[in-house]
C-alpha cells in the first residue's frame, strides 16, 4: 500500500464518463474531478448542465458508433459506467451494452486512448452458488442477459489489449449502494468510497494489461479472491457489519429463493420476456 501511494499521480488531461447520469455515475461525477484536468460527462438522459470550466455534457446514444466516436475524441481515459444496468429483453441490452462496447473500444483505438475502467458486474458469475469462492481466473457463468453483455464486455477488453494494447480494468461491481438492503449484500456490498477506490487504482496502476477485480467491500464473508488484481493495491475500508444486525432481523427469504443461494441473487431467475 505505501508503495502505491508514494506513486506520483499526474492528473490525465481529459477523461471521459459514459452512464454520468445514472446511480453510480452520479456518484462518481463529482469525485473523479481530481483526477483530470477535464471530465467529459455522457449519458442518453438529461443531465444537470456542466459546473465550471473542468466539466463537459455531452448526450450521447452508446448504440451511436458515429456519435460514440465523437465521443471519445480528444480524451486520454474512459470511465465506462454507461449502458442498461439491470435486466432487460436481449433487444434492449444488445444497443447500449453489447454494441455500446463495441464503439467504445473502437473509438479508443481510432483515437489512441490507452486506459479504460470497466463497469462489468458479479452477474458474469451469478450463477455460481453462495458457496463457491471465485478468482479473476474463475469461468463465467452470467446468470442473465445482462450478465451476458458484461462477460461480453470483459472479452472485449481483453482483445483489445492483446491486439491494440489498450489496458482496461474491468471492476466486476458486487452491490453498491449507500448501504446493503438484503442478506445478499452482506457479502457482495462495495461502498462508494471503495468504488471510488478501486477506479483510482485502476486509472493510474501503470501495466495492468486486462485485470479482474471483483468490486466489493471488506465484508465478513467474501465470495471473491482478488489475488489475480493484487497489483492494483485495492485495499478497501469499508463494511456491511455495521447493518448486520437490522438485516439479519428481517424476515427469512423462502427456502427456494434464489437469493439464498446464486452468487447472482434474482437475476438468475428474470425472465423470458416473450411478449
Amino acid at each position: 500500500m505505501a508503495e502505491f501511494d508514494a506513486i506520483e499521480r499526474q492528473p490525465f488531461n481529459r477523461i471521459l464518463l459514459t452512464g454520468a447520469a445514472g446511480g453510480l455515475g452520479q456518484v462518481l461525477r463529482p469525485r473523479v474531478r481530481p483526477f483530470a484536468r477535464q471530465v467529459r460527462l455522457s449519458d442518453i438522459s438529461e443531465m444537470a448542465p456542466a459546473e465550471g470550466s473542468f466539466e463537459e455534457v455531452v448526450t450521447c446514444d452508446l448504440a451511436d458508433k458515429a456519435g460514440v466516436d465523437r465521443l471519445v475524441e480528444g480524451c486520454d481515459a474512459i470511465l465506462h459506467f454507461g449502458g442498461v444496468s439491470t435486466e432487460h429483453a436481449f433487444e434492449t441490452i444488445l444497443g447500449a451494452n453489447i454494441c455500446g462496447v463495441f464503439h467504445l473500444y473502437e473509438a479508443a483505438r481510432r483515437h489512441g486512448v490507452k486506459r479504460v475502467i470497466f463497469a462489468s458486474s458479479n452477474h458474469v458469475i451469478g450463477f455460481y452458488r453462495q458457496s463457491d469462492r471465485l478468482d479473476g481466473l474463475s469461468p463465467p457463468r452470467p446468470d442473465s442477459y445482462y450478465g451476458l453483455s458484461k462477460a461480453f464486455g470483459e472479452d472485449m477488453a481483453t482483445f483489445y489489449y492483446d491486439r491494440y494494447g489498450i489496458e482496461t480494468v474491468s471492476i466486476r461491481i458486487g452491490s453498491s449502494f449507500p448501504e446493503p438492503q438484503n442478506v445478499r449484500m452482506l457479502d457482495t456490498w462495495l461502498s462508494y468510497d471503495d468504488l471510488v477506490q478501486l477506479v483510482e487504482r485502476g486509472l493510474f496502476t501503470e501495466q495492468v494489461g486486462h485485470t479482474i477485480v471483483y468490486g466489493a467491500s471488506a465484508n465478513r464473508n467474501l465470495w471473491w479472491d482478488n489475488r489475480y488484481a493484487a497489483h492494483l493495491g485495492y485495499a478497501p475500508k469499508d463494511s456491511s457489519e455495521p447493518w448486520r444486525a437490522t438485516i439479519e432481523a428481517l424476515p427469512p427469504l423462502a427456502a427456494d429463493d434464489p437469493v439464498r443461494h446464486y452468487q447472482g441473487g434474482a437475476f438468475v431467475a428474470a425472465g423470458p420476456f416473450e411478449g
